[in-house]
């Protein structure tokens, strides 16, 4: 009777301690937390650790970056992170409070941005306007329209986890750039198709100037005149802009995530151009970087030729 008596008393003791622990304790036992800001730069996360870390993303996917806050949940993930991944440059403005008081509590912060060459506003890009983002000399955030910037990203980031962890990525790392590598010399081919003259973007925002710096594409101009979706309109900037897509006898407007519909086709129906929708922000629905890049260079080719 008493050995009855305390295996039922172990019993409860075993419950009332399990029930104290944190409901993912015994999943993530030994197991790396890492959050990841924004859902394009979390797929090729998920490539590189597979199993081997648990890959939580911030943004949910198809959300604008620029414009996201936390929930209280969010900023608790965040807190109890092993690693953050960021992209920098100003594109989770709405997270910067939240990533500095979880740096001030030892979360270790990864910028993807520190280890690419950030391309700035040229002379000439975008509209004009009083915007600081659309300066000439204002970084650029949307590295990601360039597989061979995610490349350099994947080679910072597998030192920093062999070297802050102890997590060994560095077959998975050079399977990746392998395959970043393939995926540059298909947009390339796929671009080649497209004539010199024909390669213009005029788009909803400053968004693919990397992409434009990478397969040999002039940035004509934006809907949005900035860097960010949440940047103003006025009517001088569209005027501007209007005049561009005449002269440069563009074929096609991109609109995208931020961009105002009705501003779009009204700039498409007085210029006679027409409008195609691209995806610059979200996954397409199998979650791979890979389909998202393929899919926007078919896009842009196409509506183009």
């Amino acid at each position: 009777m008493k050995k009855i008596i305390v295996i039922v008393l172990l019993s409860v003791f075993l419950v009332s301690i399990t029930a104290c622990q944190s409901p993912n304790a015994s999943e993530d036992a030994g197991t790396i937390s890492i959050v990841v800001t924004y859902s394009v730069l979390g797929s090729i996360l998920d490539d590189l650790v597979g199993e081997l870390a648990r890959v939580t993303v911030s943004v949910p996917d198809g959300l604008d970056p620029h414009e996201w806050e936390p929930s209280a949940k969010d900023i608790e993930t965040l807190d109890r992170a092993d690693l953050v991944v960021r992209n920098g440059l100003g594109l989770e403005a709405g997270l910067e409070k939240t990533l500095s008081i979880a740096r001030g509590r030892g979360v270790k912060i990864f910028t993807a941005s520190d280890y690419i060459a950030v391309r700035r506003v040229g002379p000439g890009e975008g509209v004009p306007s009083g915007d600081p983002d659309q300066a000439v000399g204002a970084p650029d955030p949307h590295f990601w329209t360039d597989p061979l910037a995610m490349k350099s990203v994947v080679s910072a980031l597998a030192f920093e986890l062999n070297n802050d962890f102890g997590l060994d990525v560095s077959a998975r790392a050079a399977d990746l750039q392998v395959r970043l590598d393939a995926l540059d010399k298909a947009i390339a081919l796929t671009v080649a198709s497209l004539p010199d003259n024909d390669r213009k973007l005029v788009t909803g925002h400053e968004s693919m100037g990397y992409f434009a710096e990478r397969y040999g594409f002039k940035l004509v101009g934006v809907i949005v005149p900035g860097l960010s979706s949440q940047a103003g309109v006025s009517a001088a900037s569209l005027a501007a802009l209007k005049t561009a897509i005449e002269d440069n006898r563009v074929k096609a407007i991109f609109t995208e995530l931020g961009t105002s519909p009705a501003v779009a086709r009204a700039i498409g129906e007085e210029t006679g151009v027409r409008v195609v929708e691209v995806t610059t922000h979200a996954l397409p629905p199998d979650g791979s970087y890979f389909t998202f890049m393929e899919n926007l260079a078919g896009v842009i080719v196409g509506a183009l030729k």
